[in-house]
């Protein structure tokens, strides 16, 4: 399998996904500028333009990282990442997925194009402020499902952690003090020190 990926961006949670079930996989670069790979136009690939992107064994291209996420998990097919089909544990890790897809990732992304969209100072800096506001909303219900607990699920780290933890490295990049959440600092260390969270990260050139 092939994942195409820039670094940094949501593509890292699928290819933690594929670290931590020790898949053998290969990794693409995508300048998400002028949409281009190696071999040119990365819109051959994903007429989309955006990643993750996988090319799956059968060499269909699966696009969008929560389903791809999923897709590697049952491809294993082991319940290590997602539990087995018809499980209560299946769907409350999709639910978890789905809420980070909607209610995490999507409130950050306009956060990283405010000054595309408007030229104003005054605009950009409502614009943000607002999406922070969201965003606080948002972590404060994570801080309080969190509790205590080692991952959303409990003890065992699934694709919805690997998807959480993405989106949460962005605050540094946004001016989102983390020190707010003291649980949700400690989750993000455990998941860091986590070999297959180490191994992706490494090879996106995010730590040494």
């Amino acid at each position: 399998m092939k994942l195409y990926y820039s670094p940094g961006a949501c593509s890292l949670a699928p290819h933690i996904v594929m670290a931590e079930l020790n898949m053998v996989y290969e990794l693409e670069s995508v300048n998400l500028t002028n949409k281009t790979i190696t071999s040119g136009d990365y819109k051959h690939i994903n007429m989309k333009g955006c990643v993750p992107a996988l090319k799956m064994e059968n060499g269909e291209i699966l696009t969008e990282g929560a389903i791809i996420s999923q897709y590697l998990a049952d491809y294993k097919n082991d319940g290590t990442m997602l539990a087995k089909f018809g499980t209560s544990d299946r769907f409350r890790t999709l639910e978890w997925t789905n809420f980070v897809a909607t209610e995490i990732h999507k409130n950050f992304s306009p956060l990283f194009g405010t000054e595309k969209m408007f030229k104003s100072t005054e605009t950009q800096n409502d614009v943000k402020n607002f999406y922070k506001n969201v965003l606080t909303d948002k972590f404060n219900f994570l801080a309080e499902k969190l509790g205590q607990n080692n991952y959303l699920m409990g003890n065992d780290f699934t694709i919805a952690d690997a998807y959480l933890f993405t989106c949460l490295t962005w605050t540094k990049y946004v001016g989102i003090d983390m020190t707010l959440w003291s649980n949700l600092n400690t989750y993000m260390k455990r998941v860091s020190e986590r070999p297959a969270v180490i191994k992706a990260m490494k090879e996106e050139g995010l730590i040494k």
